[in-house]
């Protein structure tokens, strides 16, 4: 088993990354079920698959559970959702010395993690994804929220989980659209300052995707050393350092709120066409070589996700486009930081970047 640290303090926590350590929970998160039981969360999709392993771990450690299960997809990051939540968890007697797990992908850990942020001003919650996406970035550092109508994740909390179980194995029932896009967030790793990373994603992507167990265990790795390192550095995003994880998140959620938050376009792959157009726009401004923009476009591609406006399925001008991002929960002082990169392995946070500049560029890549 790997473990890393996230270096917080009092607050520090683990995350274990083991081949099978979902049939081995009971005696590996026995810690935290301090009144003999967990109250379980997860989703539709998740249940089948998922969710008996790790009840018959814990039945076999003698843990009680609860089970919670809520719609799949995006949409259940919703207020609705959140009330449903909150109520059952209420329901159940939930107390604060309780621990909620939360056992799915980003969706389902981002609801958790605000819910228990909260509930009672706040319980404990564990972490144990079950997509390429969730173990790699978004089951780590904190960041908590759901949807409103004005933009992706404008609701949240900082609220550290107390444990993150990694199980490479739960990737063997993920449909390959589900792996690639978590990829994307693998490949941000690389690029915000490890281009030797970088190298071996474009080496080692078909490996992970044909299921190879150490491809996998060296992405989610690397992966998770990088983010606990700078979570560790800047929790709550003040230094701007934490900053750098958002690399193609400003594009990328312009292109999800136009498709609606919905199937049409994952996250992940929102996020690899967002980092993409922020490759192609630093060299537009002259920041960044046209061949490593034209190097991370060309890998994007051949992961199979979108590299631009087109290969999202996005029609719409720069304009609408940037008025998406007028509503980015970062937005101060009426701008806009966009994360640009001077190379591969080389991303900076600009404070000075004009919108219509933007839109303009945007106006550019729709003939692509």
């Amino acid at each position: 088993m790997s473990r890393i640290t996230v270096p917080l303090g009092e607050r520090s926590y683990d995350i274990a990354i083991e081949e099978g350590a979902l049939d081995r929970a009971g005696a590996l998160l026995a810690p935290w079920a301090k009144r003999g039981r967990f109250v379980i969360v997860t989703d539709a999709h998740v249940e089948p698959t998922q969710l008996p392993r790790l009840a018959a771990a814990l039945a076999a450690a003698g843990i009680a559970i609860e089970t919670i299960v809520l719609p799949a997809g995006e949409s259940t990051k919703s207020w609705a959702m959140l009330e449903e939540l909150t109520d059952r968890l209420l329901a159940l007697e939930v107390e604060r010395s309780d621990t909620v797990v939360a056992l799915g992908g980003g969706v389902i850990g981002d609801l958790v993690g605000f819910a228990a942020s909260i509930l009672k001003r706040g319980c404990d919650f564990l972490q144990v994804p079950t997509t390429l996406l969730a173990q790699v970035d978004s089951s780590v550092g904190g960041k908590t929220a759901i949807n409103s109508r004005a933009g992706k994740n404008l609701i949240g909390a900082f609220h550290q989980p107390v444990h993150v179980l990694i199980d490479p194995s739960t990737l063997d029932t993920l449909p390959m659209r589900e792996v690639r896009a978590g990829y994307a967030e693998v490949v941000k790793y690389g690029l915000i300052d490890d281009a030797d990373f970088f190298g071996w994603c474009e080496t080692h992507a078909a490996a992970l995707f044909a299921g190879d167990a150490e491809a996998r265990r060296t992405a989610i790795g690397v992966s998770v050393s990088a983010k606990a390192r700078i979570v560790g550095e800047d929790e709550r995003e003040t230094s701007g350092r934490r900053a750098l994880l958002n690399l193609g998140h400003t594009f990328g959620h312009a292109l999800e709120a136009e498709t609606g938050f919905s199937d049409r376009l994952l996250h992940g792959e929102a996020v690899a066409a967002g980092m993409a157009l922020a490759f192609r726009y630093s060299a537009a401004q002259g920041l960044c070589p046209a061949e490593d923009a034209a190097r991370v476009s060309a890998h994007i591609a051949a992961a199979g996700l979108p590299n631009g406006l087109a290969a999202a399925g996005i029609d719409a001008d720069g304009a609408t486009l940037v008025a998406h991002m007028a509503h980015d929960k970062k937005m101060e002082g009426g701008k806009l930081p966009f994360l640009l990169a001077r190379g591969i392995g080389q991303t900076f946070l600009a404070k000075d970047v004009s919108l219509s500049n933007v839109a303009a560029f945007l106006d550019a890549e729709r003939g692509r």
